[in-house]
């Protein structure tokens, strides 16, 4: 551990180029520093986020680039000024490593709005000027103040996941007030979608689920939902019209946007989560006549991340997950991409070794 830690080098899997599949390979990691948490890195979750970055479909990259931002580990050092976590607290890291710390949302708890960009676990810029690097290796330094404490009664491996798609839909779900009576649609069950109705039911929401077919029906309900019903079916919207309290949209391709607001009750609101690239265009009529809104929501701040976490560990919930090597990466984007995983793959990182 010491070597590794003078030499700031760990092994990785990494994109060398845009669209060029992960290789095994080494990073630089910074030194430990005085407030600064050296983690060894025991599972990483598998994001759609993940593959957008690395094929370069959202912007450019620099290269070699590890992506992850789903980790989970156990602190092995930490920096002479630490307070917040000790050597053998397991620990995650979600999908920032820091921001300024200062500004308005920073200190009102939302460090994902900071006014000065926060900075993404991977492919960012961090304060230091260097760029930042992901969980799909063994080790990584972050400031204390973006380290979570995984509460006990959470599987290690299958809490990674809440790092990103449980803080994505735990957010909206209690900001719009998911619970008791009140009526929650989940559009979407994958990665995301799953945790939405697990953590809507949890907060005490009938819950429905609308998907495209009726295929993952059985799991659905499994999982939480009252109902479930095919968007694929015209008369799904006439059945269901004016029906709900709250939509979280939970996938990433094109809506009818207009079709789903009409689902909703007076004061509804529908919020999304999912990023498609294309516009999603809005008809004013169908938010004017229902006094509705249509809005939307990026992960969470670190207090409610915890929070998210704590919640879970009461619930007994986590993600459901298929566990895979690193040698199993590039195979697991191609099924992710053809929606063949439910609901999460999560890289057991012993496997880079």
């Amino acid at each position: 551990m010491t070597q590794l830690v003078s030499t700031r080098l760990v092994t990785a899997y990494a994109a060398p180029a845009a669209a060029a599949p992960l290789v095994a390979t080494q990073i630089e990691r910074r030194a430990v520093g005085a407030h600064d948490v050296l983690i060894e890195i025991k599972y990483s979750g598998i994001c759609h986020s993940d593959i957008h970055t690395v094929r370069g479909e959202w912007g450019e990259q620099s290269f070699p680039l590890a992506p992850g931002h789903e980790i989970v580990g156990v602190v092995t050092e930490i920096g002479a000024e630490v307070t917040r976590h000790q050597i053998g607290d397991t620990v995650g890291v979600g999908c920032m490593v820091n921001s300024c710390g200062e500004c308005d949302y920073c200190l009102a708890g939302d460090q994902q709005y900071c006014r000065q960009g926060m900075v993404g676990t991977y492919g960012a810029v961090d304060r230091d000027g260097s760029t930042t690097q992901g969980g799909y290796s063994t080790h990584v330094v972050v400031t204390e103040d973006f380290v979570l404490s995984i509460p006990e009664g959470i599987n290690l491996q299958n809490a990674a996941p809440l790092l990103c798609a449980g803080i994505t839909t735990y957010s909206p779900l209690k900001r719009w007030g998911a619970g008791a009576g009140r009526k929650v649609a989940i559009v979407g069950l994958g990665g995301l979608g799953h945790m939405a109705v697990k953590i809507a039911a949890a907060m005490g929401a009938e819950v429905t689920v609308l998907s495209q077919t009726l295929s993952k029906q059985e799991d659905g309900l499994r999982l939480g939902a009252t109902h479930y019903y095919a968007t694929s079916n015209p008369e799904t919207f006439k059945e269901l019209a004016g029906s709900f309290d709250l939509i979280l949209n939970t996938v990433s391709a094109p809506l009818e946007i207009s079709s789903y607001l009409g689902l909703l009750r007076v004061d509804g609101a529908m919020v999304n989560v999912g990023a498609p690239a294309e516009p999603l265009p809005v008809n004013a009529m169908a938010l004017i006549g229902g006094r509705r809104s249509f809005a939307g929501s990026m992960i969470g701040g670190i207090a409610e991340t915890q929070e998210m976490l704590d919640f879970c560990a009461a619930h007994s919930l986590s993600a459901d997950i298929e566990l895979i090597s690193a040698e199993q990466i590039n195979e697991a984007y191609e099924r992710v991409l053809s929606s063949d995983v439910r609901y999460r793959f999560v890289i057991d990182t012993a496997t880079m070794a």
